[in-house]
């Protein structure tokens, strides 16, 4: 169990700091979402995380949200 917790720390300090990276970058909006979709995605295929690509986008609305409050 204390594996999934540092797994998920992890993913969620990657996560935030992709998205802090890319958001702050110069670039439209749908284009932005779909790096930060792709870069997701690929750390998940990299590390055997199983997401399906909606868990993936909810995921990535959620850092997004949370960035901008």
């Amino acid at each position: 169990m204390k594996a999934l917790g540092y797994i998920g720390a992890f993913l969620g300090g990657a996560v935030a700091g992709a998205a802090l990276g890319i958001l702050l970058a110069p670039e439209a909006g749908k284009d932005t979402r779909n790096k930060l979709t792709d870069a997701v995605k690929d750390f998940c295929d990299k590390h055997d995380i199983k997401l399906t690509r909606k868990q993936v986008e909810e995921l990535v609305e959620e850092v997004q949200d949370a960035e901008l409050a």
